[in-house]
């Protein structure tokens, strides 16, 4: 996302995504389906880690790191068609205290550019602590620092999807 006119093209999603139905994320109107396969992404700036759950919703599954760029929907893309993927759920960094930031503002707008790209509903789900947990769990592991640092994105993920699915999978997300 780094790249000039990236950042503008999201932007402008964002806005025209508001202006269409300020109870989504994304310009696709109505809730996440109760029934279906979910995507769950945790963002950053430079990698962005990726879960996907069992269309029962049981369980939530790591896949993949992506890194951060334009060429970063085609996999989504790819995902999403490959899984039938019904719905996305998207990290909310927020403070401890649960108030938003600079990094919560970046993360809506990718959603919402995310929601414009592969035509399909995007929740907001609160992310608090889910890197900081993920590494944990992956330090308790054989790995070295560099195998932990290429999961650790996949495994927050997968946690923060899991929590959504746990919290019974609001229909708006932790909005």
């Amino acid at each position: 996302m780094s790249e000039p006119g990236h950042e503008q093209t999201m932007a402008a999603a964002a806005a025209a995504a508001a202006a269409a139905d300020p109870t989504t994320v994304g310009p696709v109107r109505g809730p996440i389906p109760r029934q279906g396969r979910l995507l769950g992404v945790d963002y950053g700036r430079r990698r962005i880690g990726l879960a996907i759950c069992d269309p029962q919703r049981r369980i939530a599954s790591p896949v993949a790191t992506i890194p951060n760029n334009p060429a970063m929907i085609t996999r989504f893309r790819q995902l999403v068609t490959e899984n039938a993927v019904v719905g996305i759920v998207v990290g909310l960094p927020l403070h401890a205290h649960g108030e938003e930031s600079e990094m919560s503002a970046e993360a809506r707008r990718f959603a919402t550019w995310l929601a414009a790209e592969v035509h399909l509903p995007v929740v907001m789900w609160d992310e608090r602590y889910t890197s900081a947990a993920a590494e944990s769990v992956l330090l308790d592991t054989h790995l070295t620092q560099r195998q932990r640092k290429a999961r650790v994105d996949r495994v927050a993920a997968q946690m923060l999807l899991q929590t959504y699915i746990e919290a019974g999978a609001p229909a708006h997300g932790s909005e």
